[in-house]
């Protein structure tokens, strides 16, 4: 039986040269050649003020609390459906997560829910742009300007993703909240293996960025010449990937555009076959906003019920497909039950229930998996 994983990493080509490359300049540390060459065309490409590259999502995200200085007693407000590593960054510090539940007909938080859970404490909104799709950027800011918050937009889905707002322009997502973290991991769009990026929007974080980013030092500032050493001047941790993983990231981004064709191909092609189905009531598809672009990230389906996702997991498992489902709701997890004291989050323990994600990546036959999937719903 041939498998059909859910992940396969796709290589353009260029990865394997220009990681030689890397490695003849002579520095394979951080901000290498092409680390600057990765800053420059994301900064071009979708007007980011300033990127910085970093080894992980996580670090960008947790590099991001610490330059809005959250500690204990502080509360950030998020989903509860996310990774992890969105609440983590701001656990670590000593805050306090509050959750918000997500909207009925799609994983992304409830905008209209935040700010009944805006106290004198809240010093920051984390929307997730969840498998890509944008959150409602437009009311999430107006309530950061109007309660005095920052926004930390985690993008780790929605690279080449957009929000059109009521100035009817499309923003790329990321370049929109004060700041935003990125994901490269192997299961991304554009990918490096492991690795990420924070956006820094707000230019009184910019010099901050790069000392936090290299231990707590000024050595960037230094290596430009502009001071003649370098010192320990606040606090930071080492959150720079090494230029080999630039230089795979690279030729990724040299190449985004026939990867988005391709991933927005297969998007379609699942949805168009699955959409008489779901007019059965056999499940629900993504369903996109119109302020909301869609970049391909993934393609889920949310089943009636925990009992009929895992039957379906299990029957495209006999055909040798691989799906899998996604997010256990951050609120019931092991580590924070004894610390979550409030409402059910009824919607985000729905997709953690009944949300199913098909195989997505740039090689990917979709035709393959629909031909299972028509047979087991056309019974």
């Amino acid at each position: 039986m041939n498998v059909i994983p859910f992940n396969k990493p796709y290589l353009t080509g260029k990865e394997g040269h220009y990681i030689y490359q890397a490695v003849l300049s002579g520095k394979i540390s951080g901000d290498g050649i092409f680390t600057k060459r990765c800053h420059a065309f994301l900064e071009k490409k979708y007007g980011f003020k300033k990127c910085l590259l970093t080894t992980s999502c996580t670090d960008a995200l947790e590099l991001a609390a610490l330059l809005i200085n959250i500690g204990p007693g502080d509360e950030v407000i998020m989903p509860a459906y996310t990774f992890v590593s969105t609440a983590n960054a701001f656990v670590l510090r000593g805050a306090k997560i509050i959750f918000c539940d997500s909207q009925k007909d799609r994983p992304g938080m409830d905008e209209d829910l935040i700010e009944s859970l805006i106290t004198a404490r809240t010093r920051a909104i984390v929307p997730v742009h969840y498998a890509g799709i944008a959150c409602d950027m437009d009311k999430i800011m107006d309530l950061a300007a109007k309660y005095n918050l920052y926004v930390i937009e985690d993008a780790a889905q929605a690279i080449d993703s957009y929000y059109v707002g009521k100035d009817g322009i499309p923003k790329p997502l990321g370049s929109i909240g004060h700041l935003a973290a990125f994901s490269f991991h192997e299961t991304k769009n554009i990918m490096s293996g492991e690795g990420g990026m924070i956006v820094i929007n707000d230019e009184r974080f910019f010099e901050r960025a790069e000392i936090i980013r290299e231990k707590g030092t000024n050595r960037s500032k230094f290596f430009r010449g502009e001071i003649d050493k370098y010192g320990w001047v606040d606090v930071g941790s080492s959150f720079l990937p090494s230029d080999i993983i630039a230089a795979f990231l690279f030729a990724q981004l040299e190449n985004i555009e026939d990867i988005q064709q391709k991933r927005k191909h297969i998007w379609s092609t699942y949805y168009e076959a699955l959409k008489p189905f779901e007019g059965k009531g056999l499940f629900h598809l993504p369903f996109i906003p119109s302020y909301a672009t869609n970049n391909a990230h993934m393609f889920y389906m949310v089943l009636n019920g925990l009992n009929e996702r895992n039957d379906l997991i299990d029957k495209l498992a006999k055909s040798g497909i691989n799906a899998v489902f996604h997010y256990l709701s951050l609120s019931k997890s092991p580590y924070y039950t004894s610390k979550y004291d409030s409402a059910e989050l009824t919607q985000s323990d729905r997709y953690t229930d009944c949300l199913l994600r098909l195989p997505m990546y740039y090689e990917l036959d979709p035709n393959k998996v629909l031909d299972v999937l028509v047979k087991v719903f056309d019974k």
